[in-house]
């Protein structure tokens, strides 16, 4: 299973997890966790891998992925976000998440 799949399959079971930074960016945003539930769940690629480099990251490396996906209601969201195993299984830990302001010409 690719990683994009991993990711659409643990936000469709719910297994997903928000940092209080992110949960302070979607308040903020107007947007609710199920917002960004169903924006992961549209996604149709990842936009990038990065690395990370905080030190407060459990492993050294962890790879990060950004989605920038619609809601079901239209509303453009970008995540950051990184799949972590624990004793429960896997997670999806959401880092980021916020409201991409569309900005016409």
């Amino acid at each position: 299973m690719d990683i994009l799949q991993r990711i659409k399959q643990l936000a469709f079971e719910r297994r997903v997890e928000f940092t209080e930074k992110a949960l302070n960016e979607i308040e903020s945003d107007g947007l609710r966790k199920s917002d960004v539930i169903q924006s992961l769940l549209n996604a149709q690629a990842i936009a990038k891998v990065l690395r990370s480099t905080s030190r407060y990251r459990r492993l050294k490396g962890e790879r990060l992925y950004v989605i920038k996906s619609f809601d079901f209601q239209g509303t453009l969201i970008y995540t950051k976000g990184a799949i972590v195993r624990e004793r429960k299984g896997e997670v999806f830990y959401v880092l980021v998440s916020s409201k991409i302001s569309i900005v016409e010409a």
